[in-house]
């Protein structure tokens, strides 16, 4: 574990260049965790997370124009 974080920023680029698919960071011999490369080719996709979780009204849309109004009344001043 020391080694590890005295050496960090050796190992994070040693995968980041391919060099090691994968770095075990060990605490008194004992697996402790894994350092691994990111997958950078499919990106988080966080669309729809709070499906379920409220519902929207239907009636939504209906001061939009008001809200405009307002913002651009801002620009007249």
């Amino acid at each position: 574990m020391l080694q590890a974080k005295s050496t960090l920023s050796r190992l994070v680029e040693a995968i980041e260049q391919g060099e090691e698919r994968e770095i075990i960071i060990a605490r008194n011999g004992v697996p402790a965790a894994r350092l691994v490369p990111m997958d950078h080719s499919s990106p988080e996709k966080r669309i729809g997370i709070a499906k379920g979780e409220f519902e929207v009204p239907d009636d939504i849309d209906a001061h939009n124009a008001e809200v405009a109004k307002l913002f651009l009344q801002g620009d007249e001043a």
